[in-house]
Protein backbone atom coordinates (compact mmCIF):
# COMPACT_ATOMS: atom_id res chain seq x y z
CA UNK A 1 0.00 0.00 0.00
CA UNK A 2 0.99 3.47 -0.76
CA UNK A 3 1.07 6.33 1.90
CA UNK A 4 -2.34 7.65 0.90
CA UNK A 5 -3.78 4.28 1.55
CA UNK A 6 -2.15 4.33 4.57
CA UNK A 7 -3.53 7.70 5.52
CA UNK A 8 -6.92 7.22 4.82
CA UNK A 9 -7.10 3.61 6.07
CA UNK A 10 -5.63 5.20 9.39
CA UNK A 11 -8.30 8.22 10.01
CA UNK A 12 -10.63 5.76 9.19
CA UNK A 13 -9.61 3.07 11.68
CA UNK A 14 -8.78 5.70 13.98
CA UNK A 15 -12.62 6.88 13.99
CA UNK A 16 -13.66 3.82 14.23
CA UNK A 17 -11.60 2.87 17.51
CA UNK A 18 -12.84 6.02 18.70
CA UNK A 19 -16.39 5.08 18.11
CA UNK A 20 -15.84 2.27 19.95
CA UNK A 21 -14.03 2.78 22.81
CA UNK A 22 -15.84 4.08 25.83
CA UNK A 23 -15.83 7.28 27.49
CA UNK A 24 -14.74 10.73 26.23
CA UNK A 25 -11.28 10.95 23.98
CA UNK A 26 -9.40 14.11 23.39
CA UNK A 27 -7.97 15.07 20.36
CA UNK A 28 -9.23 16.12 16.89
CA UNK A 29 -9.04 14.62 13.13
CA UNK A 30 -5.23 14.81 13.43
CA UNK A 31 -4.92 13.43 16.56
CA UNK A 32 -6.84 10.87 15.05
CA UNK A 33 -5.39 10.68 12.38
CA UNK A 34 -1.84 10.12 13.60
CA UNK A 35 -3.46 7.65 16.46
CA UNK A 36 -4.86 5.56 13.23
CA UNK A 37 -1.60 5.49 11.13
CA UNK A 38 0.63 4.19 14.36
CA UNK A 39 -2.41 1.70 15.15
CA UNK A 40 -2.84 0.57 11.95
CA UNK A 41 0.96 -0.10 11.84
CA UNK A 42 0.74 -1.48 15.28
CA UNK A 43 -2.17 -3.68 13.68
CA UNK A 44 0.25 -4.61 11.17
CA UNK A 45 3.22 -5.48 13.47
CA UNK A 46 0.70 -7.63 15.46
CA UNK A 47 -0.68 -9.46 12.48
CA UNK A 48 2.65 -10.07 11.39
CA UNK A 49 4.36 -11.11 14.49
CA UNK A 50 1.40 -13.32 15.91
CA UNK A 51 -0.48 -14.53 12.70
CA UNK A 52 1.48 -14.21 10.26
CA UNK A 53 -0.57 -11.62 8.04
CA UNK A 54 0.70 -8.89 6.09
CA UNK A 55 -1.38 -5.37 5.50
CA UNK A 56 -1.30 -5.68 1.66
CA UNK A 57 -4.51 -5.05 0.12
CA UNK A 58 -6.76 -1.51 1.56
CA UNK A 59 -9.86 -3.97 0.70
CA UNK A 60 -9.10 -7.06 2.64
CA UNK A 61 -11.15 -7.68 5.77
CA UNK A 62 -7.84 -8.67 7.43
CA UNK A 63 -6.31 -5.59 7.02
CA UNK A 64 -9.32 -3.48 8.42
CA UNK A 65 -9.62 -5.57 11.91
CA UNK A 66 -6.29 -5.16 12.41
CA UNK A 67 -5.62 -2.00 12.06
CA UNK A 68 -8.53 -1.15 13.99
CA UNK A 69 -7.41 -3.40 16.99
CA UNK A 70 -4.22 -1.52 16.54
CA UNK A 71 -5.82 2.17 16.51
CA UNK A 72 -7.94 0.44 19.57
CA UNK A 73 -4.55 -0.06 21.68
CA UNK A 74 -3.08 2.72 20.57
CA UNK A 75 -6.14 4.90 21.46
CA UNK A 76 -6.24 3.21 24.97
CA UNK A 77 -2.04 4.30 25.50
CA UNK A 78 -2.96 7.38 24.49
CA UNK A 79 -5.94 7.94 26.67
CA UNK A 80 -4.39 6.41 29.75
CA UNK A 81 -1.27 8.14 29.41
CA UNK A 82 -3.22 12.08 28.88
CA UNK A 83 -5.72 11.16 31.87
CA UNK A 84 -2.62 10.98 34.23
CA UNK A 85 -1.31 14.03 33.03
CA UNK A 86 -4.98 15.79 33.62
CA UNK A 87 -4.46 15.20 37.43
Amino acid sequence: MGIIAWIVLGLIAGAIAKAIMPGEQGGGWFATLILGVVGAMLGGFIGKAIFHVQLDRFWSLKTWLLSIVGSLIVLWIYGAITKNKAS
